[in-house]
This record gives structure tokens, C-alpha cells and sequence, in this order.
């Protein structure tokens, strides 16, 4: 097995802190508190480089607050400064490194892969197999177990100063569990904690057709036995080695349709997903009013829109469009369409 060493010296250089400082202020500079830090930009971002190169950062205590779009979670969040930036600071040396881990069929995160190659990839798959076995984890991020991340980094790579602060982030959260929601790391750690499920039923199970965003993952086959045996197989490893279990795991013909990245595909074509829609007609209706009230740009309403209307065009979604009188509303508020 590979193991990677080096990252500590690219992580505290001077440039990795500027640029860290650039990606952590995006869609944020109007904040009070990044305005503040970039009134004296370069001695405050020296003093957290210090504080990092000294070991004397640690992981700043949470705050929560719960988002009910799309589903019900608790996000957790920290400080812009120091924890903000020194995430970005870690993740700029660890990204390019963890692309390599994930297999070609992980989808989150991941630069040019997203929900649109993910759903591109599904049409891929129904249109050669009859049945599919879609799971997802039962309160994944909360259930991930930091002693099983901290070994499998430790396991990975072999920087010594590296370790220790990521170590510091992963058992910041108390109880043992939980890969916080909100803190840049989390995304990549929850990714890279499924990794040996993806190697299991590539390898191991033999699934040609495997596809994962998330916790949500998908196998796919002709054989209805062997995919429900897939199930309990699956079932077995994740809560033996990641201390996981499913929230749901179902075996059924590809003709049913298949709900995966907001979208619903069928062999020969893709619809959004009902909840989907129903929140980008939300959000639709919500960009008007934030418009006229002088809550946001044209610049802003613009890339908004674009937002939805990129959503949309990955799928049969004519009568969808028309019903949302997307166009009209861009050549209301931003110019032609």
C-alpha cells in the first residue's frame, strides 16, 4: 500500500495561505468578519501560518444551526478565521492527492465529475442491466466513527505534523462520532470513509456497474438473486468495518425508474425528481422577491437563474420550464435569455 509523505511543508508556506485566504472569502466578502481579517490581511494571516507552524491551533468550538432544504440536518460551524482558512490551507496539498484514492465511479467532490456526470453515468447503467440495488446510510455523517477515519489516514499517509491536525479536526467533534456537517474536511473525509465499501463491491462483489455520490450508491446486474445477495453482503461489511447500516437498501426493475442526484431515469429519458422541482420553483419565486427588495445583484440573480436553468436542461423538463416561466423571468431581471 502507498503511503504519502511531504504535505507539511506545502501546507504552511506562505503562497498555500493566500491562496487559502482567497478560496475561503468566496461568496463571502460582504461578511463583517472577513472584512475586518482583510483590513490587515497579511499580519493576520501570518499570525494563524504561526500558529499552525508552532502547533498551537486547534479546532475552534462549534456553533449549530439546523437547514430543513432538502432534508432536516444540523450544520455546524466555525470561525472564518482561524478554522476556515487553516481547512482550505490543509485541503489545497490533501485534494489532489484524494482524487487519486477515489475509484472512477465516486462522484462527490470530485473536480468535473458532480450530480451531472453521476446522472449521465445511471442512464449508462440502466440501459444495460434489469435490476438495481440503490442503498443509502442511515445518518451517515453523524454515525462516521473518528477512531475508523483518524487509522485510515493514518494508514494512507505518513506525515507525522500532517496527522496531528488532522487528528485535531477529526476528534474535535466529542463522543467519538460524527464527520461534522460544515467543515470543508468533512466532505472529503466522508468520501474518502467509503472508500473500502467502493473497492468491496468493485473487487470484491465483482459489480461492474457501481455508481456512489455520497452515501447514496447504487449496483447494478441481471441477476435479481445475486443483487439481494449483494444486500446482505453490503450490509455485513459496512457495519463491521465502518460501524455503519443502511437507512434504506432495495432491490427493483430499472423500468420502476431510479431516484439518484435529483434526477428520476428511465432507459430512454431523465425527469427531475417531484421534491426537486417543487424547491427550484421555491427558489425560483424566492429570487424575485430577494431581486426587488435590493437583496441581490444582477450579477447574483443572473448566475441564480443560470443555476436552475443548468439543473434543468440535464433533463426532459419542457412542460417543467414553461410552467416556471424560467426565460420570461430572466428577460425580466437580467436581459435576453
Amino acid at each position: 500500500m502507498k503511503r504519502y509523505g511531504n504535505l507539511w511543508q506545502l501546507i504552511i508556506t506562505k503562497d498555500n495561505f493566500y491562496l487559502a485566504e482567497q478560496k475561503s472569502r468566496k461568496h463571502k466578502t460582504s461578511r463583517y468578519d472577513v472584512i475586518e481579517f482583510e483590513k490587515n490581511l497579511d499580519k493576520n494571516l501570518e499570525d494563524i501560518r504561526q500558529l499552525v507552524i508552532t502547533k498551537q491551533f486547534h479546532t475552534s468550538p462549534y456553533k449549530s444551526r439546523t437547514i430543513y432544504e432538502p432534508k432536516e440536518r444540523i450544520i455546524y460551524i466555525l470561525p472564518y478565521a482561524p478554522d476556515r482558512i487553516v481547512q482550505h490551507a490543509i485541503m489545497n496539498i490533501l485534494v489532489p492527492i484524494m482524487e487519486k484514492l477515489f475509484i472512477s465511479d465516486s462522484y462527490a467532490c470530485i473536480a468535473g465529475r458532480g450530480q451531472t456526470a453521476a446522472s449521465l453515468r445511471t442512464m449508462q447503467a440502466v440501459r444495460r442491466n434489469q435490476y438495481c440495488l440503490k442503498c443509502d446510510i442511515h445518518h451517515f455523517y453523524p454515525s462516521i466513527n473518528q477512531n475508523v477515519l483518524s487509522q485510515m489516514y493514518h494508514d494512507k499517509f505518513k506525515d507525522k505534523d500532517f496527522l496531528e491536525i488532522m487528528d485535531d479536526i477529526i476528534f474535535s467533534f466529542p463522543g467519538g462520532y460524527n464527520c461534522p456537517i460544515g467543515n470543508y474536511t468533512s466532505q472529503w473525509g466522508g468520501n474518502f470513509y467509503l472508500t473500502p465499501l467502493d473497492h468491496y463491491c468493485k473487487q470484491e462483489l465483482g459489480i461492474k456497474d457501481y455508481i456512489r455520490y455520497c452515501d447514496d450508491f447504487l449496483l447494478f446486474g441481471n441477476d435479481k438473486a445475486y443483487l439481494h445477495d449483494c444486500r446482505r453482503k453490503i450490509e455485513d461489511f459496512i457495519g463491521r468495518n465502518l460501524e455503519l447500516t443502511y437507512s434504506k437498501a432495495d432491490v427493483f426493475n430499472v423500468k420502476q425508474g431510479i431516484d439518484f442526484v435529483g434526477y428520476r431515469h428511465f432507459d430512454n429519458y431523465i425527469l427531475v425528481r417531484k421534491p426537486t422541482a417543487k424547491r427550484q420553483v421555491k427558489r425560483l419565486k424566492e429570487l424575485s422577491g430577494e431581486f426587488e427588495c435590493g437583496q441581490i445583484t444582477v450579477d447574483g440573480m443572473r448566475s441564480a437563474i443560470d443555476s436552475i436553468a443548468g439543473w434543468l436542461k440535464h433533463a426532459n423538463t419542457y412542460n417543467l420550464k414553461k410552467s416556471m416561466r424560467i426565460n420570461e423571468i430572466r428577460r425580466r431581471y437580467v436581459g435576453a435569455v
